[in-house]
């Protein structure tokens, strides 16, 4: 092992060093980031550090806490450290295992906490974190340093040299940056908070059971497995609220709840803090749940198991979900219909969403468990419609043909001025008044799941249409959107406005 690699400590190995250098009366001086792609400015920036003290501890985010988007850190946090730890100037690394510095600034109390000059302004952090981390600095008497000189960008750098993607996504996203800052595109996310939204669909409850193969059962042709790991995982109507929750001042989500299995606690406990759920129960029904068995060491999903009633809702239920609808409808700006096809949306509900609905949203689904039966044509209208383009060719019976046909011979069948059509990892394409105005490419680098990439779009892109937001800035946030969830299992997280920020910004830089 190369002596270097002795720099990097655990956090009791190095708080233990520090108090031992303290106790020598030596400046201890702290640097904190990510570090992805060490560049001349990160030489600088850490050399200039490194005059503020005697002894410079590096603390690097841990790979489960980068959120620049799918694909980052380009290197994972062992070469980012051992990089670190090859710089003359840096006497220590830290690998931290917190989503913030705070915790290792708690623990080391350096003497100076160093930061680069592009957050000597606080109002332009986008994460707020440099406020939180110069007042427990200055708690314990230490004090910020901001290093100056000129500054790079790993995003950039990584974007320009490494090419993370296909010619074709470059040359859109080097296009998109010639027209749209990021600041135009943070202001459009910025504008939608203001709205009020209301969404109405299923609740369903995603389960996956995570278990290892055994292998054909000694008496009868079928495949054992061992069961190794359970979750639960909010999902359906409740997934799309979430994904609204940190953008949007006031969501809510008017749900279809089992009497039987209700899991209301849990779908309660799930929600972002500031969504409020108002339960419809289904009587004499199950929630809806939907268990995926997933092989623990691939992450595949092996089967799929449904716990529903599909049947006609009772009249009670029906009533109870027009009533709740008429008295929410009336506050809602938005209103996002995400239809499952499990039997909530009815003729006489759509009728009521349809002409109360101030701006509709729609998105329907077709899945195993409708069988192809949902279709939008059921409704009268919209303002705006998602779908994914297998969907629009159920809709048209149309396999052959261009988008914009299959798109033309769907826009005559609802009315609606307004479409995105998701395709995958052929990107999306965007239409207004019969025209096609933006094609956008995928910008996903992993696809681990593409179960809840649909909500996530839907979710983020309603809002923004309903503001007139630029068509290609709509195009570029609901790219990344999608590829933030298929970067992972399900819903297992939603879009948060700090993690998705930082991953635009990437994008941009």
């Amino acid at each position: 092992m190369r002596t270097s690699f002795g720099k990097i400590k655990s956090m009791t190995e190095l708080a233990k060093i520090v108090t031992e250098q303290k106790a020598q009366n030596r400046i201890i001086v702290q640097c904190h980031g990510v570090f992805d792609l060490l560049h001349p400015g990160h030489i600088y920036h850490l050399a200039q550090a490194k005059q503020q003290g005697d002894i410079l501890v590096v603390t690097l985010t841990a790979d489960a806490y980068v959120n620049k988007g799918p694909g980052r850190p380009a290197f994972n946090q062992e070469l980012r450290a051992e990089t670190l730890a090859s710089l003359e100037s840096v006497d220590y690394v830290l690998v931290s295992e917190y989503p913030t510095a705070i915790q290792a600034i708690k623990t080391l109390q350096p003497d100076v906490y160093v930061k680069g000059s592009d957050y000597a302004d606080a109002v332009e952090d986008i994460t707020g974190n440099i406020v939180d981390e110069t007042n427990v600095v200055q708690s314990f008497g230490g004090r910020i340093h901001f290093t100056g000189g000129v500054t790079f960008s790993s995003s950039s750098l990584i974007n320009e040299l490494l090419h993370p993607f296909p010619p074709e996504t470059e040359a859109w996203l080097r296009a998109f940056r010639e027209n749209r800052t990021e600041k135009d595109v943070l202001d459009a996310l910025g504008a939608i908070s203001e709205l009020n939204v209301l969404i109405i669909g299923e609740a369903i409850i995603d389960e996956y059971v995570y278990c290892t193969g055994l292998g054909k059962t000694a008496k009868d042709p079928i495949l054992a497995f061992l069961n190794q790991s359970q979750e639960m995982v909010a999902g359906g109507s409740l997934a799309v609220a979430n994904h609204l929750g940190d953008f949007c001042d006031q969501v809510e989500v008017i749900a279809l709840v089992g009497e039987i299995d209700r899991h209301e606690e849990f779908m309660r406990n799930a929600l972002h803090a500031n969504v409020t759920l108002h339960a419809v129960t289904h009587q004499a029904a199950p929630t809806i749940r939907k268990r995926r068995y997933v092989d623990n060491s691939t992450g595949s999903k092996i089967f799929e198991l449904y716990h529903m009633d599909d049947g006609p809702l009772d009249s009670k239920t029906e009533n109870d979900i027009g009533d709740t609808i008429e008295k929410r409808i009336v506050e809602a700006d938005v209103v996002i219909v995400v239809d499952y096809g499990h039997g909530m949306m009815t003729s006489k509900v759509i009728d009521l969403i349809a002409q109360k609905a101030k701006y509709l949203v729609l998105n329907t689904q077709a899945n195993a468990g409708n069988r192809g039966f949902n279709t939008i044509t059921r409704y009268p209208r919209a303002d705006y419609i998602c779908l994914a383009g297998n969907e629009v060719e159920i809709e048209t019976r149309l396999i052959q043909g261009s988008s914009l046909e299959k798109y033309q011979a769907f826009s005559r069948l609802i009315e609606c001025p307004n479409f995105t059509i998701t395709h995958g990892r052929l990107g999306t394409r965007h239409y207004a008044n019969g025209q096609e105005v933006v094609e956008a490419p995928a910008v996903a680098l992993k696809v681990v799941d593409r179960v809840g990439a649909g909500d996530a779009v839907i979710a983020i892109t309603g809002p923004l249409v309903a503001k007139k937001t630029p068509w290609d800035i709509v195009a570029f946030i609901s790219n990344a959107a999608g590829a933030e969830m298929v970067s992972e299992l399900g819903n297992r997280r939603s879009l948060t406005k700090i993690g998705f920020f930082k991953h635009l910004s990437a994008l941009l830089k």
